[in-house]
């Protein structure tokens, strides 16, 4: 069968939909993923076809690319999307409002979506949550389709707190989801279905007792660290003379906020670290250099956690899906410094819960306790237990193979109703 992927422009949305990506053509059905051309070479370097869509016409995408990769634009990013759950009365409607803003980035792409699965014609679309209109795209050539989420569900609670709302008396809250799914819609002669949001499907690489509550009902998958391909490093390989720590904020979002929210200096956490007896990994992109750095500290722009996190310890992190799993699966304790963006309360809830690490958020963070943390991650066996217990829970989730022939007998039951 012919599967297409259609991704979010973002390393961490596009990077967990390789694995499965992989397994399909590793049984030989074709696959292409489609995305914006800012992102078509890393799909290319991950050795899957990629089908550029969009193009700088589309001014509010080109305006959020450009955003993503300015530092300097980090203290206007907001945590309205940032969601907890499991209180009945959590506020919603911003989260909404904010949620149907970045659910129409790709509208004036949609006509490039469904032509290409007209030329293509796939027989099944996988799509990123946040890229509704692989939905629509699907939907007006008669093409099942299902979500791959890279993440909590905020997409998934956010419409069910909508979607059961009582009239609210607000015109913009009643009146966007027409504003956001007409210009889809009308052009290709659809009605609204809840599967434009949700999919006729959704796959969960994350553990189940993760999930925030929803009524959705989804498929597991266990997480399959991929995080970019590169030459491999040997240092980054070998095992080091002492305790190595890699910290790690992100490449975009919030996480790299820590010190701005914290207080904190970057430079004096560093330092604070360098005074125990590790060696200390600092992954953050576009990082001043340090004047007269400790000998224990490397500096790099980019290593693939997948390659360093073998050798490592300790690992330091934003609370962010792709660093946590991937520190699991690698059965490596962890030190979350979340700096609320979307699931990021949740995560650090769930480590905790597993005994895998420990959570220092960014309104108590400072260097010494950041010392004391780290201190504790390398000297407690405890931490050590969690960490594999986490593990093993990872591992009891199905391998992307094993979701093939799931995916493959969803396409026969499209056949058969369609004819």
């Amino acid at each position: 069968m012919r599967v297409l992927f259609v991704s979010f422009p973002a390393a961490a949305h596009v990077y967990p939909m390789v694995p499965l990506a992989w397994s399909l053509q590793a049984q030989c059905h074709q696959v292409r993923v489609a995305v914006h051309p800012s992102m078509a070479h890393e799909v290319g370097q991950s050795g899957l076809n990629a089908v550029a869509f969009g193009s700088c016409e589309n001014e509010r995408m080109q305006a959020m690319l450009e955003f993503n990769a300015n530092l300097h634009d980090l203290e206007e990013l907001d945590n309205d999307l940032a969601i907890r759950g499991f209180e009945p009365d959590e506020p919603w409607h911003q989260a909404w409002l904010t949620l149907v803003g970045a659910l129409s980035l790709h509208t004036p792409d949609l006509d490039e979506l469904v032509q290409l699965c007209r030329d293509w014609k796939p027989d099944l679309v996988l799509w990123d949550p946040l890229c509704i209109q692989a939905a629509v795209a699907a939907e007006a050539t008669g093409t099942p389709h299902g979500r791959l989420l890279w993440g909590q569900d905020n997409v998934g609670w956010i419409w069910e707190r909508f979607s059961r709302r009582e009239n609210t008396g607000d015109m913009i809250i009643e009146g966007s989801l027409d504003w956001m799914m007409a210009p889809m819609l009308e052009p290709y002669g659809l009605e609204f279905s809840e599967t434009q949001i949700l999919g006729e499907f959704s796959i969960d690489q994350r553990p189940a007792d993760w999930r925030i509550p929803t009524d959705i009902d989804y498929l597991p998958m266990r997480w399959a660290p991929y995080n970019g391909g590169a030459v491999t490093q040997d240092w980054a390989t070998t095992a080091p003379e002492r305790p190595r720590v890699v910290m790690t904020f992100g490449t975009s979002g919030r996480g790299r906020m820590l010190f701005q929210v914290s207080g904190s200096s970057f430079e004096d956490t560093v330092r604070a670290l360098c005074e125990l007896d590790i060696e200390l990994v600092v992954t953050l992109d576009k990082t001043k250099p340090i004047e007269n750095p400790p000998e224990n500290l490397r500096i790099v722009d980019y290593v693939p956690l997948s390659q360093i996190l073998p050798t490592c310890s300790v690992i330091i992190n934003h609370a962010g899906e792709g660093s946590v799993m991937t520190a699991g699966v690698h059965e490596v304790p962890q030190l979350l410094c979340p700096v609320p963006n979307w699931g990021e309360h949740n995560v650090a809830r769930g480590v905790a819960a597993t005994g895998n690490g420990l959570v220092l958020g960014a309104e108590e963070f400072t260097p010494e306790k950041a010392k004391q943390a780290v201190t504790r991650l390398l000297t407690e066996p405890g931490f050590r237990a969690g960490a594999a217990r986490f593990q093993q829970e990872l591992r009891s989730l199905p391998y992307p193979v094993e979701l093939v022939p799931l995916l493959e007998e969803r396409v026969r039951q499209h056949q058969r109703r369609t004819g």
